[in-house]
C-alpha cells in the first residue's frame, strides 16, 4: 500500500524507490494547526501560527528518523533554478529561491511544500543523488523536470536511464481548469504533444500535470517513472488543495533523504 502511518501522521510513499532512500509525501493529518490549516500544515506563508508550523515540521522529520536541523529547503518561485545542497541550510539564513533541489549528502534532508502543484522526486542509485522538484502549470511549461534531469547529468554525472522519478499527489486533470492563455502557451511550447497534456470538456480546458511532466521526463531520457495518481482536490480529508479550498488552506510537505 502506498499510504503509511506513524505517530498519527499519514503519508504517501512511492514503491519505485529503493530502501536506500527515505521518502514521504505527507498528508494533512497528524499535526497541531487549527482550521483552516488543520492539521499538519507545513507552510509558513499561509497565515498559520509559525509555532504550529515549526512543531509540525519537527514532527514530520522525527517520524522519518531525520534530524530537524538537517533540513535544506527552498523558497518556491515557479521557475527552473536548482539548488545543490551540499550541507543543511543554516537556519539563520533565508531559503534560496528555486524549484529544484538536489543532494548527495546523507546528512541533508530535502524538504519542499505544496498546495496543488506536483511534487516530483528523483533518485539516481548509481551516483547516490536525490532531488525534489516543484511543478505547477508555470514550472511545467518552463520545463522544470527537463532542467532537473540536465542538472543531475551535468552536476553529478547521472545517466538519465539510471534516474528513478516519482510524480506525487497533486491536483488532477478533472479539477484543473485553465484559461485560453495557458492553453495557447502549452500548444506553442509543445506542439502536438499538447494534445496529451490538455483535455477539453463542455467548452472548458483542463491541464493534466501528471501527463505533462511524464512526457517531459521521457523526452529527457527517464524511463523509470511512477505516477501516484492521487488528486489533492478529490481528497480534502487527506490533502490541502489551494484551488479546491479557495486559497484558505495549508501546505503539505515532501521529505527525502539518503540513508547513511
Amino acid at each position: 500500500m502506498p499510504f503509511h502511518e506513524n505517530d498519527r501522521l499519514r503519508y504517501y510513499r512511492f514503491d519505485i524507490f529503493s530502501n536506500a532512500v527515505t521518502q514521504a509525501v505527507f498528508t494533512r493529518r497528524g499535526g497541531v494547526s487549527p482550521a483552516p490549516w488543520h492539521s499538519l500544515n507545513l507552510g509558513g506563508s499561509v497565515g498559520d501560527d509559525p509555532a504550529h508550523v515549526a512543531a509540525n515540521r519537527i514532527r514530520v522529520f522525527q517520524a522519518m528518523g531525520c534530524k530537524p536541523e538537517s533540513i535544506h529547503d527552498v523558497w518556491l518561485v515557479h521557475g527552473t533554478d536548482i539548488v545543490y545542497a551540499d550541507a543543511p541550510r543554516p537556519l539563520d539564513q533565508p531559503s534560496a529561491k528555486a524549484d529544484i533541489i538536489f543532494t548527495d549528502n546523507p546528512n541533508v534532508s530535502l524538504f519542499m511544500r505544496f498546495g496543488d502543484c506536483v511534487p516530483i522526486l528523483f533518485h539516481d542509485p548509481k551516483k547516490k543523488v536525490i532531488g525534489i522538484a516543484h511543478a505547477g502549470w508555470m514550472g511545467t511549461l518552463r520545463g522544470v523536470v527537463g532542467a532537473a534531469v540536465e542538472g543531475m547529468r551535468s552536476h553529478y554525472g547521472s545517466n538519465p536511464k539510471d534516474i528513478v522519478a516519482g510524480i506525487g499527489p497533486s491536483i488532477g486533470v478533472d479539477h484543473y481548469e485553465v484559461g485560453a492563455e495557458v492553453v495557447a502557451q502549452f500548444q506553442e511550447k509543445f506542439g502536438t504533444e499538447a494534445d496529451q497534456m490538455l483535455q477539453t470538456r463542455n467548452g472548458s480546458a483542463y491541464l493534466d500535470l501528471w501527463a505533462s511532466n511524464s512526457i517531459q521526463l521521457q523526452k529527457a531520457g527517464v524511463d523509470q517513472i511512477q505516477v501516484s495518481g492521487v488528486c489533492t482536490a478529490c481528497h480534502l480529508d487527506d490533502w490541502f488543495s489551494h484551488r479546491a479550498e479557495k486559497g484558505k488552506t495549508g501546505r503539505f510537505g515532501a521529505l527525502m533523504a539518503l540513508q547513511a
